[in-house]
């Protein structure tokens, strides 16, 4: 299976939530990222979503988080998507980014519903019409975990039928939950949100991962999506089974670290963390440098 197979939208495809690198005085270092880019288009990706929680967004000022953008679309080759995330605690600043985004030359935007607060269904749909006046595409991002907000199948097809959203990252990662999208909202296509649920839930129907694992093993990650959506299980199941001890740290709290020494480990730049996020624990860092250094020694790459 290609990538025109499986990528008929520009948020289809294996779309790598990017970890930002930082040097050591924890300034952000747009050479490296754009370089970043670059590789990821080379190692067979679709695209990127800059300024996700991988990216460490909520710790940026926002000329750096408005960098980080215009660097990601300049860095993009042609048919190489770049979808921001636009994050925020209101309507109107989330509105400020998806304009910005827009103006960098962003094709689509990743919206997670308002953060402030638990706001009720009426706050949500506000929310994304907002988001929405900026004119780009945009997909949710469903992660009740973070925002205490659950964009339920019910309010994802009132948003979908509005035309408010084109698509959802589904955080929860419950593969029952693209199922039940297929009947309320026909249309609205599923983003894979877990790196440890792109077996289950690629299988119910998604068209998209928005994937953290990429950033360290961008060819195994883009071979095992690909096999998923082809349904090649003789091929699927086995590297998800040597993938899944390091995919399952993409749902943990320390993921960015977590992620970021895996590249570290695969010889590309991770780097250190902006704070408040620490450095991983020694039990967790030697876990996570053995599964890498074993699915290296495996030929993953």
């Amino acid at each position: 299976m290609t990538a025109a197979d499986v990528r008929a939208k520009p948020w289809h495809g294996v779309l790598v939530a990017t970890a930002l690198p930082f040097r050591d005085d924890a300034s952000v270092d747009l050479d490296r990222y754009a370089e970043h880019v670059r590789w990821l288009a080379d190692n067979g990706c679709d695209g990127v979503c800059p300024n996700g929680s991988l990216g460490e967004y909520q710790v940026l000022t926002p000329d750096e988080r408005a960098a980080v953008v215009r660097t990601a679309v300049e860095a993009a080759p042609a048919g190489f998507t770049v979808m921001p995330g636009v994050g925020a605690y209101g309507a109107r600043e989330a509105r400020a980014w998806a304009e910005q985004a827009a103006e960098a030359g962003a094709q689509v935007l990743m919206a997670l519903p308002p953060n402030a607060y638990r706001g009720d269904d009426r706050a949500v749909v506000e929310h994304y019409r907002e988001i929405a006046k900026a004119g780009l595409p945009v997909s949710a991002y469903n992660n009740p975990i973070d925002t205490k907000i659950d964009l339920r199948p019910d309010l994802l097809a009132t948003l979908h039928a509005e035309g408010l959203v084109v698509g959802v990252k589904e955080f929860t990662g419950d593969p029952r939950r693209a199922y039940r999208l297929a009947e309320t909202a026909p249309g609205l296509d599923v983003l894979i949100g877990t790196d440890d649920s792109v077996l289950e839930v690629g299988l119910a129907g998604a068209k998209g991962w928005v994937a953290g694992y990429p950033n360290a093993l961008p060819r195994s990650c883009v071979r095992l999506y690909r096999a998923v959506l082809a349904h090649d299980l003789d091929t699927a199941l086995p590297l998800y089974r040597q993938l899944h001890g390091l995919l399952r740290w993409d749902v943990d709290t320390e993921f960015v670290q977590a992620i970021k020494l895996s590249m570290d480990v695969a010889g590309r730049y991770g780097g250190p963390c902006r704070p408040p996020r620490q450095p991983l624990l020694p039990n967790a860092e030697r876990d996570v440098r053995e599964r890498t250094e074993a699915a290296l020694a495996a030929g993953l790459t």
